[in-house]
C-alpha cells in the first residue's frame, strides 16, 4: 500500500509558475513510477508528465511541454511538478500516481495509487 499526498497548489496569475509536490509513503517509493494527471471541470482526466522508478526517463504531454517538468527525490519520497508560464486552460486538480505495472504511461488505469489532488487555479 501506498498513500499519496499532494500539496503545493493555488491561486496564480497568468505567467506564473509553481510547483507541485507529491509525498509518498509506505512501500518503498523507489519501486514505484510516477505520474501527474489532471482534471478540469466538466473535462475528462488528462496526463500530464511520468517519471521512471529511478527518475531517469521522463515524458511531458504536448500540451505543456516546454513549460512544465517532471522530478523526483527518492531519498526524500517525494515527486515534483514544476508548472511554469501558466496559463488559465492549466486551471484543474492536479493528481499524482504510482504504479509497478507496465503499460501506457497515459493510461490511468495503469496507475495503481492516487493522491486526493490539489486545486491550480490560474487567473487572467
Amino acid at each position: 500500500q501506498v498513500q499519496l499526498v499532494e500539496s503545493g497548489g493555488g491561486l496564480v496569475q497568468a505567467g506564473g509558475s509553481l510547483r507541485l509536490s507529491c509525498a509518498a509513503s509506505g512501500r518503498t517509493f523507489s519501486s514505484y513510477a510516477m505520474g501527474w494527471f489532471r482534471q478540469a471541470p466538466g473535462k475528462e482526466r488528462e496526463f500530464v508528465a511520468f517519471i521512471t522508478r529511478s527518475g531517469g526517463t521522463t515524458s511531458i504531454a504536448d500540451s505543456v511541454t516546454g513549460r512544465f517538468t517532471i522530478s523526483r527525490d527518492n531519498a526524500k519520497s517525494t515527486v515534483y511538478l514544476y508548472m511554469n508560464i501558466l496559463k488559465s486552460e492549466d486551471t484543474a486538480v492536479y493528481y499524482c500516481a504510482a504504479r509497478q505495472r507496465t503499460g501506457a504511461i497515459q493510461a490511468g488505469d495503469t496507475y495503481d495509487y492516487w493522491g486526493q489532488g490539489t486545486q491550480v487555479t490560474v487567473s487572467l
